[in-house]
């Protein structure tokens, strides 16, 4: 296999499942499709794709708000007739997609859910190469998804696949801009691919087992996990993140086995669990927290003596079994990534037997580069894991004022994209030859660390263009300093700053109802977020929290002063104005420092 939909070939031929993709429909009930249809609807959209004159190499732009069977089927089928699909977020502007649909020249797009068609048509006006438009859902006067599809050139499609190698370009996936104007990384079906098959062989997986997807697909990460699952042969639920929780929701109702996410998401678990236990009285209160006390020290592998194991049977059995009952009963692996995971929420997870696995890429990297596995010793907590098969990772300490053993964390192998569409000056800039290899400079900063059985196991500490630098000449790196802190129940989300000035701050934003909870445990009347973040009560409680996690800091790195903010960081406003975070949950630093610059500027008068 060297193309990306040899991949749903195999599976027909080795494992065809009746039940290959599924998706709710507008009555709320699994649809599914099986190995056989999904291979008929892809040949035939390729063979409409034909019909409509596209030729070799043009590109085809695919977005909806959930994950659905109708993408992943336009997909294969964009590859199989020799063409180069443009994944888009849902939640971008019209700007946005003027701007991608603009510089890769997109000639055909499908789009599915709510506002999407009417965007796209908007941006259309500008966009003379951009001449049909397609949505996944049937509705009167608008082109629908299925009307291209042609049995009438299946040989011509046989014929262009036959010419299609390893080599060729089969993506560009616009990054999601953290520092400007999103950038399209070129990716070709042997990037991807061998990201599949080298994570393929530490996933635990077994044909016809069913497994969540809710992450965006036109996100590489979850783009390059649905073909593990194809490759694998597993049973494919696809929803969103409105219906994941509670006796009617998908994970009840599915009982995956695995499922990938985002720390974010790992996070609103965590903290529904921990107000859970806040509500409750008495012993029942006391054993909750008791077993979660338990958590604290836990790591991978541990040796507990006798009554050790008698308290941790106890706390299973009462407390970590809801835990896991919650997630479906069947969950025997989360992988997330795309963002740091804090370690509290690592060990709290793992410790109740719900083995999160951390993993670390990125775009331009088709994306795995490193994970923790189920592996014997293929764990070491705080870690993002180990080099998958076929990468090499060097960290280079030249090009900046690092900490002992940290440096730039660059990489090389078969998965390290083709460079960034259109864009050379960039590339010259991202790619740096050492004894004689190209390697690419991915702009994180981290470590190699001795895990277990020896292997070396690979630390993020920074961001290269996050790092702070003081007045006094200082730098500091924000992630850790938020990731840790961010494990207090009361913080939701916290972003620090410090760029030029005397001493390091914060912007905080409560977690409402851990706080809520607080103020009633407290006696404290509760108003609103806005007013109860001026409560001087309430801003005593934070500056507890804050000078409690200060001395696991260095003097030049610890909050001299922060501001609660009552409003949420959001990837998308209704309003339609600029968010705070990126479609995968990362902080998008110079928006907040602009949105909030009359509040920073208040800790620096």
């Amino acid at each position: 296999m060297t193309r990306l939909f040899d991949l749903l070939y195999n599976q027909l031929e080795q494992n065809p499942l009746q039940k290959a993709i599924s998706a709710r429909d507008a009555s709320g009930q699994w649809q599914s499709y099986s190995t056989q249809e999904l291979v008929d609807s892809a040949e035939k959209a390729a063979s409409g794709l034909v019909k409509l004159g596209l030729q070799a190499g043009d590109k085809v732009a695919l977005v909806a708000y959930k994950n659905r069977p109708e993408w992943l089927i336009m997909d294969y089928a964009i590859q199989m007739a020799g063409l180069i699909s443009i994944p888009m977020y849902p939640t971008i502007s019209s700007g946005e997609y003027e701007y991608i649909l603009n510089e890769a020249e997109v000639k055909v797009a499908f789009c599915g859910g709510l506002d999407l068609f009417d965007k796209l048509s908007a941006a259309q006006i500008n966009l003379p190469e951009l001449s049909h438009i397609y949505t996944f859902d049937k509705s009167p006067g608008r082109p629908f998804w299925e009307d291209i599809f042609d049995t009438t050139l299946l040989k011509e499609v046989e014929r262009i696949k036959n010419t299609i190698t390893g080599d060729n370009l089969v993506t560009i996936i616009y990054t999601s801009g953290t520092t400007g104007h999103p950038k399209g990384v070129m990716l070709k079906h042997s990037n991807v691919m061998h990201v599949v098959v080298a994570t393929s062989e530490v996933v635990n997986l077994n044909p016809g087992e069913k497994v969540l997807s809710f992450l965006p697909m036109c996100h590489i990460y979850e783009r390059a996990v649905s073909f593990v699952y194809c490759y694998k042969a597993a049973s494919v639920y696809h929803c969103g993140t409105d219906n994941l929780s509670g006796p009617e929701g998908d994970l009840a109702s599915v009982k995956p086995v695995i499922f990938t996410t985002v720390p974010r998401l790992l996070e609103k678990i965590y903290e529904a669990i921990y107000n859970k236990g806040l509500s409750l009285e008495g012993s029942k209160r006391k054993l909750f927290f008791w077993a979660l006390k338990l958590t604290d020290n836990f790591e991978i592998g541990q040796k507990r003596s006798l009554l050790a194991n008698i308290k941790w049977s106890v706390a299973d059995k009462l407390i970590f079994s809801k835990w896991r009952a919650a997630l479906g009963g069947n969950i025997r692996m989360i992988v997330t990534g795309a963002a740091p995971c804090p370690l509290k929420i690592l060990r709290v997870f793992c410790a109740a037997g719900i083995n999160i696995k951390e993993a670390y890429g990125l775009t331009e990297t088709s994306p795995t580069l490193t994970g923790n596995t189920m592996e014997p010793n293929g764990t070491l907590l705080g870690t993002v894991g180990y080099a998958v098969n076929g990468v090499e990772l060097f960290i280079d300490k030249s090009s900046g004022n690092y900490k002992e053993d940290e440096g730039e964390i660059l990489a090389f192998g078969p998965n390290v994209m083709v460079g960034y569409y259109k864009k050379p000056e960039i590339n010259a800039r991202v790619f740096k030859e050492i004894d004689g290899k190209k390697w690419f400079c991915t702009g994180d900063i981290g470590k190699m660390v001795i895990g277990p059985g020896g292997r070396e196991f690979l630390k993020i500490t920074d961001r290269k263009k996050e790092l702070l630098k003081t007045s006094g000449g200082k730098y500091v790196a924000p992630a850790p300093i938020e990731n840790r802190i961010k494990e207090d129940f009361l913080i939701e989300q916290m972003m620090v700053i410090g760029d030029k000035q005397k001493f390091v701050s914060a912007l905080v934003v409560p977690a409402e109802e851990a706080l809520k909870n607080w103020c009633l445990h407290k006696k404290i009347a509760w108003t609103t977020l806005n007013e109860m973040i001026q409560n001087k009560k309430v801003l005593a409680k934070y500056q507890k929290v804050l000078d409690s996690y200060n001395p696991e800091f260095n003097h030049i790195e610890q909050i001299k002063k922060f501001r609660l903010i009552s409003s949420p960081w959001l990837p998308v406003h209704e309003d339609n104005s600029e968010a705070e975070l990126t479609p995968t949950l990362k902080l998008k630093r110079r928006v907040i420092r602009e949105k909030f610059k009359a509040e920073i500027a208040e800790m620096y008068t």
